[in-house]
């Protein structure tokens, strides 16, 4: 088996090396407890304006808000029970969640946002094309859709993974290789795109178009979906409203994520959100064709530790007032 599969001890290993499994304290059930990451847009934009927590008081819930490193450990964390729902993550990592075993149920997802990753590389870079990556050592966060993205890359070019040499970085990790010539390309998504791109002398060698969709899913527990749904159809209710709301105020809305996302320029947000959908939309078990391609494209590479069925995943629907 490759090394650089994923297992489900992995993905649990990386969860507790962390400390973040342990740092989520148990809850009473009148409190809901939401694990996001940085780069959670929608939630962000919920957390900071109290619109979600308003919504849930009328029904006497409280919210408590968990922020992970990652979409990996943060799934582990919902699959054990330590969160209730979770913001939004790269289509790639349910997936792997999948392979670990971990009972999720899908409840939202926002609509492809394609032009929201990139293969970079340096202004001067002597690559041109995607057959030109043979050989060299590549950035890639892993298990992140940018992941995908390479896979998909590769293959346009008629290369294997095996064919790179990947630099598994974190985005920030990432840039510093990117910047200090220490890797020869680096696949990144938004804000970090942007960023590189108004920051650094930089040239797109691929974007996602034609390659993967980048789809972002909401997930939660089988228990919870089953339990709470009314929960969910609050949560579905606001985060439709926070993703019209951002698209009507662009610049109102750069200007409250850009303090939490390491006080990015208000124009680099604006720009990294015009390339996200933001459209929540239900999720729909015939819809996830796409997720098939990701299990199966990193079972091929020797990095998925068994076959995934796409669809043997639990699927909550909110009700149709909420649906669109």
């Amino acid at each position: 088996m490759s090394r650089h599969v994923l297992s489900r001890r992995t993905l649990l290993g990386l969860a507790l090396s962390l400390g973040l499994l342990a740092a989520v304290p148990a809850q009473a059930e009148t409190t809901l407890r939401i694990g996001y990451q940085k780069s959670s847009t929608l939630i962000s934009l919920l957390k900071s304006q109290g619109n979600l927590e308003k919504a849930l008081a009328a029904h006497d819930i409280k919210v408590s808000w968990h922020e992970f490193a990652s979409g990996q450990p943060l799934l582990e964390a919902l699959n054990v029970g330590n969160v209730d729902i979770s913001a939004d993550v790269a289509d790639t990592v349910p997936v792997f969640a999948q392979a670990a075993g971990a009972q999720l149920a899908y409840f939202a997802r926002e609509t492809p946002s394609p032009s929201a990753q990139a293969i970079l590389v340096r202004e001067g870079s002597p690559l041109h094309n995607l057959a030109e990556l043979k050989g060299k050592k590549v950035a890639v966060t892993k298990a992140a859709g940018a992941h995908y993205l390479l896979i998909a890359a590769l293959a346009k070019a008629n290369l294997k993974f095996s064919d790179i040499q990947p630099a598994y970085l974190t985005p920030a990790d990432g840039r510093a290789a990117f910047e200090n010539g220490k890797v020869d390309a680096w696949v990144i998504w938004e804000p970090f795109l942007s960023a590189a791109q108004r920051q650094l002398p930089t040239r797109t060698l691929a974007s996602s178009q034609g390659l993967a969709s980048y789809q972002r899913y909401y997930l939660t527990s089988t228990r919870f979906a089953k339990e709470h749904p009314q929960v969910l159809q609050t949560v579905y209710g606001e985060l439709a409203k926070a993703g019209k709301w951002l698209r009507a105020n662009p610049a109102e809305a750069a200007k409250i994520l850009g303090p939490l996302w390491g006080n990015l320029d208000p124009a680099i947000v604006e720009q990294a959100n015009s390339r996200r959908s933001y459209e929540v939309r239900p999720v729909e078990k015939n819809g996830l064709g796409e997720q098939q391609k990701i299990a199966d494209a990193f079972f091929a590479e020797g990095l998925l530790p068994k076959r995934v069925n796409a669809g043997d995943v639990a699927v909550w629907q909110p009700e149709p007032r909420d649906a669109q």
